[in-house]
């Protein structure tokens, strides 16, 4: 049921799974940190008789190309990637759906190039003016995101692989329910960590980002902060943003505010979950995808 394809774009090569008939509604699922294309499993199972659904390693990742510099870890060259998959295989996405880091990127694509998605869906990710906004404030998000300057350290990849990446999967699991990435699954993550040059690869989507990140009851002035324009930033197709509500990553503040940011907004909260929704409550979310997109 699940294909391997790989796509060629600008130099660089992107490894991509693969589900569902080509001609059907596209999805481009765009996966977050410390994951890969083997994140979208259970949701490119559940959702291959309804969609034509790709994913991606994005850039750094797992088998995907895996730049040296920071600077190419911007927003702008993530967004490019994830539009040259998705015209890839069809002019236009019945929907981006992006979760972590990867809703960033699909943050990115929608408002640079909108007219490749018909819909938009966000899994506990963030907008960045929001997103900026609580890392800024010192407070809650400031402080459940001090883990920033822990990764952007130049010994990062020394502390995270050591002893088969038991920090990393430590970090993976911080506060959360990480009882399903054991056994096969657990061995296929470790794995894609170990591509030569994939811990940096990932490491430098944190160091190139310009979000800045105050120390919790040490707000940063808004002169300390990149100008975030709303009016360019705004989403304008229809936009599904899906909560898993025990999150102690991404908290409620992160996306305060989002209403004004766009056109078309629905919220959906999933109790029982946190960060790792999509895996934790896979028929919840499925069928969530499925009824915004259908």
């Amino acid at each position: 049921m699940i294909r391997e394809t790989k796509i060629a774009h600008q130099g660089l090569r992107f490894h991509c799974l693969e589900a569902g008939e080509p001609g059907a509604p596209l999805l481009l699922l765009l996966h977050g940190f410390p994951e890969y294309s083997g994140a979208w499993e259970e949701v490119l199972e559940r959702l291959a008789g309804s969609f034509h659904l790709v994913a991606p390693d994005q850039r750094g990742y797992g088998r995907s190309s895996k730049p040296a510099d920071v600077k190419d870890y911007a927003a702008g060259k993530l967004a490019g990637d994830a539009a040259a998959v998705l015209t890839h295989f069809a002019p236009k996405a019945r929907a981006v759906v992006g979760h972590d880091w990867g809703a960033s990127v699909a943050y990115a694509l929608a408002i640079a190039r909108p007219e490749l998605m018909e819909r938009l869906v966000i899994m506990n990710g963030a907008h960045p003016i929001p997103f900026q906004r609580a890392l800024a404030a010192g407070g809650a998000q400031s402080a459940a995101s001090q883990y920033f300057h822990y990764l952007r350290s130049p010994e990062a990849e020394a502390r995270l692989s050591a002893d088969d990446f038991a920090k990393l999967e430590k970090l993976f699991a911080e506060g959360m329910d990480l009882s399903w990435l054991a056994g096969d699954r657990l061995a296929r993550y470790r794995a894609a960590w170990a591509e030569p040059g994939a811990l940096t690869g990932m490491l430098n989507w944190y160091r190139a980002t310009p979000l800045k990140v105050a120390d919790a009851g040490a707000p940063l002035p808004d002169s300390a902060l990149l100008p975030l324009d709303p009016a360019r930033l705004r989403i304008r197709m229809p936009h599904l943003l899906i909560w898993g509500t025990g999150d102690r990553a991404l908290l409620p503040a992160a996306t305060e505010g989002l209403e004004a940011l766009c056109d078309d907004l629905r919220r959906v909260e999933v109790a029982g979950a946190d960060h790792w929704l999509h895996h934790q409550k896979p028929d919840e979310v499925c069928r969530l995808i499925a009824g915004f997109c259908g």
